[in-house]
Parts: C-alpha cells; structure tokens; sequence
C-alpha cells in the first residue's frame, strides 16, 4: 500500500527535478479532457468518438453493416481528420521535440483555440445538434484529439496516454510482482483510469441534464490552462523540457516494433 501511495503522489505531485516533471499532472489533466469530448462525441453525435480511434473503427465496421444508431459519414470525418490532427501534431513534434515545454505549449495553445471553437459551434447549433454542426464538430475534435495523441506520443511520459487505457489496465496486474513482474505502477496507472472515468461522468451527466455546451466549456477550460502552465514552469529551462537519449530510445523501439508487426 506504501507503495502504490507513493507511486500516486508521485504522478499527481511530482518533483520538478524528476525526469519528466510536471508533465505527468498536466497530462493527467489532458486525459479527463479526452474523457469530456468522448462522452459529448458518442452521446451526442451518433455514437461516434473522437479520441479512441479503435473504437471508431469497430463502429466503422457496424455502420457498413447497416447497424442502426451508426453514421459512415460521421465516423470517416473522426477518422480522417484525427488523421489530420495527427499529422500536424508530428511536424510541431519535428520541430519543437527537444524542448518538451515548447512542445507541450504550442500543441496545447492550438488545442484550445480547436476547443473554443467547438464551443461556440455548440452555442449555435443548438439542441439537438443540427446534422451539419455535428459533422464539423466530429471534424474538429477529430483533429484536436490527434493533435494530442501525436504530442504525447513524443512526450513518453510512461502510462500516460490520454486517449487509450488498455495497455495501462493491462498493466496492473501483468506486471505485478504477484504475476513475476518487477512491479505495476498501479498507483500512476490507476490515477490516469480514474481521470478519463472523471472525465466521461462529468460529460455524460451534463449532457443527461441538457447542458449540452458545458462539457466544452469545462474541456477548454482544463486545456487552456495546460499552456499557461508549461510555459510558466519550463521557462527556466529545467532538466524535464530536454527530450533524453532514452526517450528517443524508447520512441524509436516503439517504431520499429510497429513495424515488424505491419510486415
């Protein structure tokens, strides 16, 4: 139990000369961002979501089956602009991915302004969301989501993805020193379930009560003070901004392993 309180307190309060800093808190603060948008996008919009991209994919597969409560077009516009945001948060990563405090602050500051739009887009559209605001909603989180994933997959904070929890779950008990594991991380892992869980039952009960602008609202609120965060705390340059030999290592490591799985 020490451990697993340590482990926690670590994640949600760590010191700011650890190897990665303060990115794990405002990570976490990202993943109940993605709890917020999915729970808006799937209850919302036609069952669709737009920061778990495999689920997407299922849903792709009973839309084309003709299952009913599923839209191709909805789905393809998550997919491919997902896709987009991706793409984009790659080159900011390309360029910016030595200083992780720039890196963080750029991708999170054009995160926002996605979000406010979203909003403003949700203001208008009214309730129930008109099909074309949906679609360009769908495109928009998409992208912002994308933009996330890719910024976070160059930051490599361990057990924090923010958008996907299977490998985090899985984790607890198979590396566990009862299975013969050096040890699970449950406090960290546990704490990043907890917070996509906090973030989909804040939108989920907004929504229910007819709220439906104020998921956003909330979402943009947290994301928005990621940016004014990193830039405060990494403008001394501490040693958590510099991407390590080992966080290239491990990136790398993680390429090449999807790549033999594609051959």
């Amino acid at each position: 139990m020490s451990t697993f309180l340590a482990n926690a307190r670590e994640t949600l309060a760590p010191r700011s000369d650890t190897r990665h800093g303060p990115l794990s808190p405002l990570l976490l603060v990202m993943t109940v961002v993605a709890g917020l948008v999915d729970a808006f996008s799937f209850l919302a919009l036609s069952h669709v979501f737009v920061a778990n991209m495999t689920r997407n994919v299922i849903f792709l597969g009973f839309a084309l089956a003709g299952a009913p409560g599923f839209l191709i077009s909805a789905t393809l516009l998550a997919l491919g602009s997902f896709i987009i945001g991706g793409f984009a948060g790659g080159a900011l990563a390309a360029r910016h991915g030595a200083h992780h405090g720039r890196l963080l602050t750029i991708a999170a500051t054009t995160q926002t302004l996605i979000m406010l739009a979203a909003v403003l887009l949700t203001l208008l559209g009214g309730v129930p969301i008109p099909a074309l605001h949906g679609h360009i909603l769908a495109a928009l989180l998409g992208a912002a989501m994308g933009l996330q994933n890719a910024t976070v997959r160059k930051l490599a904070v361990p057990d924090l993805t923010t958008t996907v929890l299977t490998l985090t779950l899985v984790g607890v008990p198979a590396d566990s020193h009862l299975a013969g594991g050096g040890g699970s991380h449950a406090g960290r892992r546990l704490i990043a379930v907890a917070a996509m869980l906090l973030g989909a039952l804040i939108g989920a009960l907004l929504l229910t009560h007819g709220a439906i602008s104020l998921p956003f609202v909330i979402a943009t609120i947290l994301v928005g003070g990621v940016p004014i965060a990193t830039y405060t705390l990494s403008r001394a340059n501490p040693p958590w901004v510099q991407a390590s030999a080992a966080d290239e290592a491990k990136r790398a490591d993680q390429t090449d392993s999807a790549t033999e799985i594609r051959k």
